[in-house]
């Protein structure tokens, strides 16, 4: 009896060093607790088939404070952070209605109060999310800028998933502001949609008008939706523990400790299994909480779209993190003027991130680069009036991208990563509507740029991109001769457009985890440190993968590190496997009869147990 009184008490007890986690055995039993007490709930509450409205009002009350529970074991006493947002949203929301209804009563129009309160929300959201995500990357701007030394006294912890409750909060004060949605009836409902805590610290960004209206509507969970909600734990169980902890620990986290420990194709290596570590362990998180959210009968909106199938940098983003890139789209994007017109952020954005970077870098070739890179673009705006417009769509996305990389971290490397993604969208755009001729001239040009840099600074960084362009370029030019040739009479068969299919994919997923690079050499780092610390980690990277190959090594490396290409191999043909296949297998185990379906749970369970590594990893995306 005292053994289950103290394990009760470390269960229900903050221990900033075992946080709540999908993969621990006591996030389960925790679930199975408050599952076991939120059944008795809902069966209480039944009418027939349905629950009564003071019965909804128990399950949201009793599911918001689980949630503020579940948080304040993830973050402690953060939690009051996560309180103070959701009285935050739910008084403008109320607030938005009682304008709106005297505006209705009265005819005075209060447009421009509701306007006000609208811009105090988001101001009020951000600031507390630039505070605490922000203040060490920009103390750090400043000190280089300035030549000072200033520091923040205090260590500012990141409270766990802050951006994705303050994203949340931010799209339910705008939607409602709008009219799009209508207000939560009490803060127990809105404090619900606000914490809910499958999807709290790691997403997916769940939209007002998508969630709000599940609150009111009755508990219903059939067969075959709790066999689908089993099989999304389970895979992402598998995802997290086999594809994403076991490869990290096995192989990545060694080589970016340290790049030049290891070979060239290490490293680049390291980086292509990354590529699908990282899938692993943010579509495994969201797997597991689409799962659990479905068990208590609620509905998280699809967050991946098997995005390795991506075949460019624009397709790749609406596979990826897509409840991130449709927050993007419509609460940046748009308003910054999406793909009608420019206004005053199009050009601000970008010319203060050129700016900073000039100021921090102070060397005279940053500089010149700088100017010469925003003289070019002023001369395109101002020469050619009827580009303007695609002019300012494009600049509107490489925008939404650099801020979308800053959204992930407060550091350069993030902020790279961002627009080097943006930079991957701009040319695709340019590229897709281009003839073969076109393309053949324009590929061979680029190369022999390349190729010049590499000539005049035998630098590893243009090495490594002669290298690529080199592949990329006779590749294109072989795809694009036959219809050159041909002409009109080219119509290529299903095999060649299968063969282009992949070669688009191939390029598309090098050029990803190239990227990357910069992602992971700035992840879990201390804010302190992260901007010096994540770009020597990325540059040490380049150097080694830049540097010449020694081929000999590759077949020792491979036999050394046989298991984990294994596992990336495995993990990347299960990825591509087709769609309709896989719904398939999801539907085969939805309809197992139960002893057969707890079988196949044991089994996996069993089976995901051999890949724990001696501590469990945190999900990637926790630090976000």
């Amino acid at each position: 009896m005292n053994d289950l009184l103290t394990y009760l008490t470390h269960l229900f007890a903050f221990d900033s060093e075992h946080p709540l986690l999908f993969t621990q055995f006591h996030f389960w039993a925790f679930f199975f607790i408050i599952y076991t007490l939120f059944c008795l709930i809902v069966s209480l509450g039944r009418k027939g088939r349905h629950m009564g409205k003071g019965r909804r009002l128990w399950r949201n009350g009793y599911l918001f404070l689980v949630s503020l529970f579940f948080y304040y074991k993830t973050s402690g006493f953060y939690v009051g952070l996560l309180i103070f947002a959701t009285i935050v949203g739910y008084f403008l929301g109320m607030r938005f209605a009682h304008l709106a209804n005297r505006e209705a009563t009265t005819g005075k129009s209060t447009a421009k109060r509701r306007r006000a309160l609208m811009i105090a929300g988001v101001a009020v959201n951000l600031g507390v999310l630039c505070y605490f995500k922000y203040a060490y990357f920009f103390t750090d701007i400043f000190n280089t800028i300035a030549s000072t030394h200033y520091s923040i006294a205090n260590a500012i912890i990141l409270p766990v998933g802050i951006s994705f409750f303050t994203f949340q909060n931010i799209s339910y004060i705008v939607d409602v502001y709008k009219g799009k949605v209508r207000h939560a009836d009490n803060i127990l409902d809105f404090g619900f949609y606000t914490t809910f805590f499958p999807q709290l610290v790691a997403g997916p960004i769940v939209r007002a008008d998508q969630f709000i209206p599940q609150l009111y509507k009755p508990f219903f969970l059939s067969r075959r939706q709790f066999g689908i909600a089993v099989f999304w734990i389970l895979n992402g169980l598998c995802k997290k523990l086999i594809l994403s902890d076991w490869l990290a620990v096995s192989f990545v986290d060694r080589v970016f400790e340290n790049p030049l420990l290891y070979t060239s194709f290490e490293n680049f290596a390291a980086l292509l299994v990354y590529s699908l570590q990282v899938y692993a362990d943010f579509s495994g998180y969201t797997d597991i909480a689409i799962g659990v959210a479905m068990l208590m009968g609620f509905y998280l909106p699809l967050n991946f779209n098997s995005p390795y199938k991506a075949t460019n940098a624009a397709g790749f983003w609406k596979r990826w993190h897509i409840s991130l890139s449709n927050w993007l789209k419509d609460y940046l994007y748009i308003p910054l003027g999406g793909n009608r017109n420019a206004t005053p952020a199009t050009f601000i954005i970008p010319s203060v991130m050129l700016l900073v970077v000039v100021l921090m870098a102070k060397t005279p070739w940053v500089t010149a680069v700088a100017v010469g890179v925003a003289s070019l673009l002023l001369l395109i705006y101002l020469a050619w009036p009827e580009l303007r417009k695609e002019f300012a769509t494009n600049m509107n996305n490489f925008s939404t991208m650099l801020l979308g990389g800053m959204w992930h971290g407060a550091s350069f490397n993030f902020i790279t990563w961002g627009a080097l993604n943006g930079l991957g969208i701009l040319v695709y755009k340019w590229w897709k509507n281009k003839g073969p001729l076109y393309r053949i001239v324009a590929i061979g040009f680029i190369y022999l740029a390349v190729k010049g840099l590499y000539h005049l600074f035998p630098l590893p960084v243009f090495s490594m991109f002669h290298f690529a362009f080199m592949v990329t370029a006779a590749t294109i030019i072989l795809l694009n001769m036959v219809p050159l040739i041909a002409g009109s009479r080219y119509h290529p068969s299903k095999f060649k457009q299968g063969l282009l299919t992949v070669w688009n994919t191939f390029l598309t997923f090098i050029f990803i985890s190239f990227t990357r690079l910069f992602f992971r050499s700035g992840s879990n780092l201390d804010p302190a440190e992260a901007n010096e610390t994540a770009w020597r980690t990325a540059t040490q990277m380049v150097e080694r993968i830049g540097s010449p190959w020694n081929w000999n090594q590759v077949p020792d490396i491979l036999a050394n590190y046989a298991p984990v290409f294994v596992v990336f191999l495995l993990g990347m043909v299960i990825h591509w496997l087709p769609d309709r296949f896989k719904r398939r297998y999801r539907l085969w185990f939805a309809q197992m009869p139960l002893p057969l379906m707890l079988l196949a749970v044991v089994l996996t369970v069993f089976i995901v147990y051999q890949f724990i590594t001696a501590d469990l990893q945190p999900f990637i995306y926790f630090q976000f």
